[in-house]
């Protein structure tokens, strides 16, 4: 929990030593000035790291992916899944099974890999239907368990199959977030569930009764997807639920009319509502400066990491960023660094952490990476140097 770091520079800057005291940053001093400055009443069994000069980043944040769904650390799997959204989760429900899914082993084996790639905090949807039950909630939990101290998870109740569609499944998204998970998600309630209202009613509904927040999958492109961001807009300030709601791709967000579009980036920065992206395939991202610019909050995760929706993956949030900025089409630095924000800040934001960052008093939940600049940091992606968290090393390359 205490630790010198010695000759880092905190984003990009002037090079530096970070102290930390019981998990937390307590000061920082010019590396040059020696025992003297920052380190002048450290106790002799306070660990003293090197830091060699390299980037200081705040922990990664995954704000949306899928660990009870991974193949991680399994043999290769040959992908069977269709191209078309239903085909993806009838193709995921019939062969699950086939690998044990869901399980602790692969979901920590890639818990492990997200760790010593910077990752501090992850959210991940876990699916809930009749037929798992809360199998998958347990299984994330345990895989979450193993690596106690090292990262922080938290879950979402995620009706993949359906929601109104499949009886009994809002009944079980209770029980799960009655026993402690942390949001309710929900699934393109027109385009799959087919009644927008009803499926944001029971959504949100749940969310009042319980204080839990709402992470939702809106995968609608077009007009129909811009309008269900409106009710979810609507909802969230009915509610009073500002800061406690995301929506996962939001594909509708892109695709409308300039004036349309202002208008909903306006109504998410007032409610605070994130948008979450996984810059996948070809699908449509969000316009990540124009929404920072009026104060919408984006923030980015890696989706599904090579599983029964596909093979890709590698559980790297500096990777995932550099997809974000290329599918942005960003080239200099302060727009590459924007993606950088959404992997981090933005994501602490969505899932409302205190004291995130590189500022005295903020938790010492940090990594090395041996880059000169933010943005070369995110182009390369090259291994972490050490990964901090609560002040402890969990990592070294």
């Amino acid at each position: 929990m205490n630790l010198l770091l010695r000759n880092v520079r905190p984003g990009g800057g002037d090079p530096t030593d970070v102290l930390v005291r019981d998990g937390l940053i307590a000061g920082f001093g010019p590396a040059a000035a020696g025992p003297a400055d920052v380190a002048a009443d450290v106790p002799a069994d306070v660990p003293v790291e090197d830091g060699g000069g390299a980037l200081l980043l705040p922990g990664l944040v995954d704000a949306h992916c899928h660990l009870d769904k991974t193949l991680w650390g399994l043999p290769w799997a040959p992908n069977t899944s269709g191209s078309v959204l239903a085909d993806r989760i009838s193709n995921e429900q019939r062969r699950r099974k086939e690998f044990g899914l869901p399980s602790p082993e692969p979901a920590a084996a890639l818990l492990d890999t997200m760790i010593a790639n910077g990752t501090s905090f992850v959210r991940t949807h876990t699916d809930v239907d009749p037929e798992l039950g809360l199998s998958g909630i347990e299984a994330v939990r345990e895989a979450a368990a193993r690596h106690r101290g090292r990262v922080t998870v938290e879950q979402v109740a995620f009706p993949q199959g359906g929601l109104l569609t499949r009886p009994g499944t809002l009944e079980l998204l209770e029980r799960a977030v009655a026993s402690g998970v942390e949001n309710v998600g929900g699934i393109d309630p027109a385009g799959y569930d087919r009644d927008p209202r009803g499926h944001l009613d029971a959504i949100f509904g749940l969310a009042a009764r319980h204080g839990c927040g709402v992470d939702l999958h809106l995968h609608d492109e077009g007009p129909l997807g811009a309008w269900e961001i409106e009710l979810i807009i609507e909802r969230t300030k009915a509610l009073g639920l500002a800061g406690k709601v995301a929506i996962g791709h939001a594909f509708g967000i892109c695709g409308i009319p300039d004036a349309q579009q202002d208008r909903l980036i306006e109504g998410l920065a007032e409610q605070q509502i994130t948008l979450t992206t996984a810059a996948v395939y070809d699908r449509p991202v969000p316009p990540l400066a124009k929404m920072h610019a009026a104060g919408a909050n984006v923030a980015c995760g890696n989706d599904g990491i090579r599983d029964l929706w596909g093979p890709y993956g590698d559980g790297d949030m500096l990777t995932r960023a550099m997809h974000l900025a290329y599918r942005s089409s960003f080239r200099t630095d302060p727009e590459i660094e924007l993606a950088l924000h959404a992997a981090t800040y933005g994501g602490a934001k969505a899932l409302r952490l205190n004291d995130y960052g590189l500022r005295v008093g903020d938790h010492a939940d940090f990594f090395l990476v041996d880059t000169v600049y933010p943005a070369e940091a995110v182009v390369s992606h090259p291994p972490r140097r050490l990964v901090v968290k609560g002040g402890a090393i969990v990592s070294r390359r």
